[in-house]
């Protein structure tokens, strides 16, 4: 952004609001070379790693499992964990949850396991 561009403000409760579909992410913000993402969760992710990358998980609404080898985290709404680089995970919601990433532009949700659950994702 140059000093000329003017920063739009983004109301996350309403980008959640304009769609439905569970597991997709969609861009609400970049931050530099970062995506910033929200996404609707419900049931069990797959277990999976980012070798590159640290993965940043923000509850909005809901609660979310992040299942870990040596035991699990459990967030609630307003509650952050960052997933360091390497670690194998496997996010999981009971009940629809939505949550706020914060990742490197082209990070697959699926880091190093892709398959038929590799979404991009899309500008909300």
């Amino acid at each position: 952004m140059t000093q000329t561009q003017k920063a739009e403000k983004v109301n996350i409760a309403e980008k959640l609001a304009g769609f439905t579909e569970q597991w997709a992410q969609r861009r609400i913000a970049r931050v530099n070379d970062y995506d910033v993402n929200v996404a609707k969760l419900q049931g069990e992710f797959i277990w999976h790693t980012h070798e590159d990358t640290d993965e940043l998980f923000l509850v909005v609404s809901g609660t979310l499992t992040i299942h870990l080898r040596d035991g699990d985290v459990v967030l609630g709404p307003g509650e952050l964990y960052v997933v360091p680089r390497g670690v194998e995970h496997c996010p999981e919601a009971v009940e629809e949850t939505s949550i706020l990433l914060f990742e490197p532009t082209g990070t697959p949700n699926t880091g190093d396991q892709g398959g038929d659950r590799t979404r991009a994702p899309v500008n909300a």
